[in-house]
């Protein structure tokens, strides 16, 4: 069963990263809108989605196959970064206090990935 875990764990945590571009890409529109919304100028937001959606599907396939697992886990660090400084600080909500503590796990489990590798089951054990 171990040998299985960190391919679950790996699978969870791309879940979120290969949902969240595939978002993105079908609401590209709303997803610049809500970036305005958020202090981006609005002149950015068509180049910086572009480069959200690609370290999200970049990073999330990576972590997800385990093929580079450590490249895509700091892709993702490097997305999570700053979504997390500019969208979810304002302490004052509820809800972004949950979603910044739910980015620190992230982390976590992203720094987990860099440290230990993919582990047995994956594309990086098969080179």
């Amino acid at each position: 069963m171990q040998r299985y875990i960190p391919l679950i764990a790996r699978a969870f945590l791309s879940a979120i990263f290969l949902k969240s571009a595939f978002d993105k890409i079908t609401d590209f529109a709303g997803t610049q809108k809500y970036m305005a919304q958020n202090g981006i100028p609005l002149q950015l937001t068509g180049l910086l989605l572009v480069g959200a959606i690609a370290f999200e599907l970049l990073g999330g396939l990576s972590v997800l196959i385990g093929y580079k697992a450590r490249w895509g886990s700091l892709l993702l660090i490097l997305f999570l970064i700053p979504a997390t400084l500019i969208f979810h600080t304002n302490f004052a909500e509820r809800m972004q206090v949950i979603q910044f503590m739910k980015n620190l796990a992230i982390f976590g489990g992203l720094l987990m990935v860099y440290y230990y590798g993919s582990g047995p089951i994956s594309l990086d054990e098969k080179t």
